[in-house]
């Protein structure tokens, strides 16, 4: 489940900041073939991969993350 939600993430923040797959592959000299597979949740990206993608997009590593946290409802 957390690979489909870094996956989810990774791509939306790609695509937020106008990158093709390509184009953040060659900015981060990971091949397209892993971002893909990173991207389609078929791969965990190991933290060295993480942080050079997150630096490439201009976030921290920890926007890219998924959150783990579960919301609860309120308690009063």
């Amino acid at each position: 489940m957390e690979n489909l939600q870094l996956a989810q993430r990774l791509r939306a923040f790609r695509k937020l900041k106008g990158f093709t797959q390509q184009e953040l592959a060659d900015r981060t000299g990971i091949s397209l073939a892993v971002l893909g597979s990173i991207e389609r949740g078929n791969r965990m990206a190991e933290q060295d991969i993480l942080d050079t993608i997150a630096q490439a997009l201009g976030i921290t590593t920890q926007e890219l993350q998924p959150h783990t946290e579960h919301v609860k409802g309120s308690e009063n």
